[in-house]
């Protein structure tokens, strides 16, 4: 591995994510390495460990902090940043604490991904724990519902019985987009 063309791993289910990532990350020079899972992430690191790794919280199988704690301890000069949907404080210091260097939620851009790996560690570290703004009711509520909705492979009639809530009632809540933060 060359400075001039470090070596990142990206680790996201959702496959034209992963891609469009993959490409635009090449495009800038980076030697991309590309992962759907947690059990891939931590075979590949093992294979050899990379520079710099993107995980995603939520993914079948172990979960982003596990690929995390499980790519630390490979390797802890291995930068991390962990980009999820579902963003909360307490995953947020969670992924520092187990080694990421950096937290960031969905959507992020490619140079906001770059520019998370930029930071210095210990700097990244002290924003992520110290820094996050707490988000607002309604995106906390939000979160929990795509969660439910996620677990319940879509079914809006299945997450509505388990929010406790009308389908309707969850309905309309879909059809709002809450305030980013």
């Amino acid at each position: 591995m060359s400075e001039s063309n470090p070596t990142i791993l990206l680790v996201d289910d959702d496959e034209t994510f992963r891609k469009r990532l993959a490409r635009a990350l090449t495009e800038r020079g980076y030697v991309v390495r590309e992962a759907p899972d947690g059990e891939a992430a931590i075979a590949s690191a093992r294979e050899e460990s990379p520079e710099l790794a993107l995980v995603d919280l939520r993914m079948p199988g172990p979960s982003g902090l596990e690929v995390v704690k499980a790519l630390h301890a490979l390797d802890p000069s291995t930068k991390i940043v962990v980009l999820t949907g579902y963003g909360s404080i307490a995953t947020a210091l969670d992924a520092v604490r187990l080694g990421a260097t950096h937290y960031l939620t969905k959507p992020a851009d490619v140079n906001e991904i770059l520019a998370a790996f930029s930071r210095g560690e210990e700097q990244a570290s002290t924003a992520s724990a110290e820094h996050l703004e707490a988000p607002t009711l309604a995106r906390v509520e939000w979160e929990h519902i795509q969660r439910v909705l996620q677990d319940c492979d879509g079914n809006i009639s299945e997450a509505a019985r388990r929010l406790g809530i009308h389908r309707r009632s969850l309905q309309r809540k879909l059809a709002k987009y809450p305030s980013p933060h």
